[in-house]
């Protein structure tokens, strides 16, 4: 059983399609501690409406009429970084898993997906992790496995010991309350430094940290303060 969120959890769904959108909304508001902040159907709309509605977690569809649902993810993102955006899609192929985590989102749902999992990846990303679909990780871990260039670019990032082990926790998986845990620090010292290294990597998301952190190669330059 999921622990409770927290005390209110708002939930906005960005679906074209109005049976699974209304469906999302009766499962939203069905779920202890959630409310729909809206239900929109294309970006355009979404785009001007979710900044002012502030809310914690999107359920994103990827393809949207007009702008696709990973651009409006990096221009949400942009205005409202701590959003957390969950894909909700029919796409399982690595180009697409990709694009829509780099643009900034922090799990990815397949649409067969059940309301329990549903549940549950909202669960996860308010703790703080990064749900996603049996089949859309066993593609994410396919790719890691092929061969990679290393980025270039990041010579002159700087990071600290403590911020070289948070970010190798964030590459595991880790929540930041197992972070916390392992190393012997309070969550909010946990958020500080995780604030610290996405200004320094130029990233908006623990997703596309730890995306930097592989391709290279898990060894960031080290300050040693």
């Amino acid at each position: 059983m999921n622990p409770p969120l927290p005390a209110h959890t708002s939930v906005a769904i960005v679906e074209d399609h109005e049976a699974l959108g209304k469906g999302l909304r009766r499962l939203v508001e069905g779920t202890p501690g959630c409310t729909c902040a809206g239900l929109f159907t294309n970006g355009e709309e979404a785009l001007k409406a979710v900044p002012a509605l502030q809310p914690d977690v999107i359920l994103m569809d990827i393809n949207l009429p007009g702008m696709s649902g990973i651009e409006l993810t990096s221009r949400l993102k942009a205005h409202l970084p701590a959003l957390h955006v969950i894909m909700v899609t029919v796409y399982r192929d690595h180009d697409r898993i990709f694009a829509a985590l780099k643009a900034g989102a922090c799990g990815y749902l397949l649409k067969r997906s059940t309301p329990a999992e549903v549940r549950e990846a909202i669960h996860a990303v308010r703790a703080g992790g990064a749900p996603m679909s049996a089949e859309i990780a066993r593609r994410v871990v396919e790719a890691f496995h092929q061969p990679s260039t290393p980025v270039t670019g990041l010579d002159d990032v700087k990071l600290s010991r403590r911020e070289t082990e948070i970010l190798e926790k964030i590459a595991q998986g880790l929540a930041n309350k197992e972070i916390a845990d392992r190393l012997g620090l309070s969550v909010e010292t946990v958020r500080v430094h995780l604030k610290r290294i996405y200004e320094k990597l130029h990233v908006r998301s623990r997703t596309e940290a730890a995306l930097k952190y592989r391709d290279t190669a898990g060894r960031p330059p080290v300050d040693p303060g």
